[in-house]
């Protein structure tokens, strides 16, 4: 059954991957944003008034909705925690409010960062108690937190260290560092696993499809829930750019590992935050590529 769906924060790293991805589908999306940007058709939406997503859905017979918007500058969220709360948790709850009145799906990404305090060494599961330990994760927890309460059908899918062709990220960062700095420090005591973008988007078409060919109307989603999401394997932020270096050819910057405290930050962020991802690859059947195939994919896009 074809379906419209909506996808908020259209211009950030997941929002253009969903651009991409979407072409193959023969549902109909609307790609929203508070802003415009060049080369691309966006919608101007501000997700944080709820009588605006209403009429929205309601026009354009919306679904499902797929929330790709976030506040997700970590440092800064620690003086702005109002602002975070707006677009992080009660911005979702609106949108968790709408589809329960249209009786559609929400998908929502959420982050590793709500296991915060948690001092794993083992992959965090999404059953585990969340302990966020600043104003980011706290404001994403909330969210969640509104979206299983509101009684919609949701999807929330917590992922980790994104990364993409498109905005701002780590990737893109260290690419101009190694190229341009003889030597550089980076952190080796914070553990998690990169994610592309792209194969996160994958992901959420394999959840649309799924919920598109088995909702029945007026009976809830048997696969709502909280999943996690990111690439397979484990690495610090040290390897991650050594593999990048590598894959690169920057060579001749001298990479050194270094510990947290000698970059001061206002949040203390997860020292290991690797996540389980075998929910989500048993309940939707998903293949998760190895995160050094997914980096290697990215860097062969960016050089395109």
């Amino acid at each position: 059954m074809r379906n419209n769906i909506l996808v908020t924060g259209a211009n950030g790293q997941l929002g253009n991957e969903m651009r991409l991805v979407s072409r193959r589908s023969s549902d109909t999306f609307f790609f929203t944003d508070v802003v415009e940007a060049e080369g691309v058709e966006t919608t101007i939406l501000d997700i944080t008034r709820i009588e605006d997503v209403r009429h929205f859905v309601k026009a354009n017979n919306i679904g499902c909705i797929v929330n790709c918007a976030a506040y997700t500058n970590v440092d800064k969220a620690e003086s702005d925690e109002a602002f975070c709360e707006l677009l992080n948790a009660d911005a979702p709850r609106n949108l968790a409010e709408v589809m329960k009145e249209a009786g559609g799906l929400l998908v929502h990404i959420s982050t590793d960062y709500v296991f915060g305090g948690n001092m794993n060494n083992t992959p965090c599961r999404e059953d585990e108690p969340a302990n966020p330990t600043g104003a980011y994760g706290r404001t994403k927890l909330h969210g969640e937190q509104y979206i299983t309460a509101s009684g919609c059908d949701y999807v929330i899918i917590r992922t980790a260290w994104l990364y993409s062709e498109f905005g701002k990220n780590f990737v893109k960062t260290m690419l101009n560092l190694t190229a341009t700095k003889p030597e550089l420090k980076v952190v080796f005591d914070q553990t998690g696993t990169p994610t592309y973008a792209l194969d996160l988007a994958e992901a959420v078409m394999t959840v649309l499809k799924d919920y598109g060919c088995n909702h029945r109307e007026g009976v809830p989603y048997e696969k709502s829930g909280i999943y996690h999401f990111s690439n397979e394997g484990v690495c610090s932020w040290y390897d991650f750019t050594k593999h990048i270096a590598e894959y690169s050819g920057h060579m001749s910057c001298d990479i050194r590992p270094c510990h947290s405290n000698e970059f001061p930050s206002p949040v203390k962020r997860p020292a290991y935050s690797v996540l389980d991802k075998t929910r989500i690859r048993e309940t939707f059947g998903i293949h998760i590529p190895y995160w050094t195939d997914s980096l290697k994919v990215c860097l062969e896009n960016l050089n395109k």
